[in-house]
């Protein structure tokens, strides 16, 4: 049996800068940090590309760290992003999940949607989808927020 979770979220900006936002490694380091949880030591490489790998390095010191590697399979810029995703916790667990993220324009803004499969317990699923998914949501909407509130003074 397979535990899949799936959430969604509107914001504020296109697909395309949504997207960016959630690919991109430098931006990542910016959102990551966002509101306020610190997530302590981040180390996050991106190669985005069928084939290539995210890696991602995150925790309150030394000794508590998280650690991610997702390897894209399928890369659709920016409506669909599908990477295997392989992490581990600081007590060791480890655990394999395949990730979708689709990006759709609606209401003058992108609703993004995470589906997440693969989970071995109810609460870890639970977990990830009141814990993980959404404060990566909270973070990338507060980033958005922020990115399109500088624009014009940018541009």
């Amino acid at each position: 049996m397979t535990l899949d979770m799936q959430m969604t979220r509107h914001l504020p900006a296109t697909p395309e800068d949504a997207f960016d936002a959630y690919t991109d490694a430098e931006k990542q380091k910016i959102w990551f940090t966002l509101l306020d949880e610190q997530p302590g030591i981040l180390e996050i490489e991106v190669d985005l590309r069928v084939g290539g790998q995210q890696t991602a390095v995150w925790g309150p010191n030394a000794d508590m760290l998280f650690r991610e590697t997702q390897t894209f399979v399928e890369i659709d810029r920016p409506h669909r992003l599908v990477p295997e995703s392989t992490g581990s916790s600081p007590d060791g667990m480890t655990m394999t999940t395949r990730i979708e993220v689709m990006f759709e324009e609606k209401d003058g803004g992108t609703l993004m949607t995470v589906v997440q499969s693969g989970f071995p317990t109810p609460e870890v699923r639970d977990s990830f989808a009141n814990e993980a998914w959404d404060g990566v949501f909270a973070r990338i909407e507060a980033f958005l927020t922020r990115q399109r509130g500088t624009e014009p003074a940018d541009a």
